[in-house]
């Protein structure tokens, strides 16, 4: 083979080689961009909250539900999962998801709670104490700074109604007005 002939090899392949590079350099770089998870709402136990919030005090956030209730797997896929949902959750609460018919013992402000059985499922004390006797699910418990109950909020609520709730009560705005009051500063209503 003459020797022009070989360098004209030489530089194609380095030419191909340079081109495979990049190639695999993109595929790789696209495949880690899609590899990072997207984020998530950081969920805590009822038992890390208490020490989280002697560090950092901020409010709680507590998802009561059951494995069977329906509307409760519905608020995890759409409510959840929606950015400014999981930004406020993160930011100003600690969230905790409890299973509401979870057989665990819970220590909550130097109390123990159990599950209590009763006919073919039963309920968990620390529940039944946080919405105040009335067990429907998916229901939205909110505790302050000291661990002191603001308010249950029973059903299932998508993400455009349930940020403006998360704002009322995460920037202290229910101390000093109604929410219908607070809606309607923000352009918003009720429905």
């Amino acid at each position: 083979m003459p020797n022009g002939t070989l360098k004209k090899i030489n530089t194609m392949l380095s030419k191909v080689n340079k081109i495979l590079f990049v190639f695999i350099l993109v595929i790789a770089l696209e495949y880690n961009a899609f590899a990072q998870e997207a984020p998530t709402v950081k969920w805590h136990t009822i038992e890390e909250v208490q020490a989280l919030v002697k560090q950092e005090p901020r409010k709680i956030f507590i998802d009561m539900y059951t494995d069977w209730c329906g509307w409760c797997k519905v608020m995890d896929k759409k409510t959840f999962t929606d950015k400014n949902i999981i930004n406020t959750l993160n930011t100003d609460y600690y969230a905790v998801k409890f299973d509401a018919e979870g057989k665990k013992e819970v220590n909550f402000k130097g109390q123990t709670f159990k599950f209590v059985a009763q006919g073919s499922r039963g309920y968990h004390e620390l529940a039944a104490v946080l919405m105040q006797g009335k067990l429907s699910y998916p229901t939205s418990v909110f505790l302050d700074e000291n661990l002191n109950l603001i308010s249950p909020l029973p059903g299932y609520y998508p993400p455009e109604k349930l940020l403006p709730i998360l704002e009322f009560i995460g920037k202290d705005h229910y101390k000093t007005t109604t929410y219908e009051q607070f809606l309607n500063k923000k352009g918003l209503s009720l429905n």
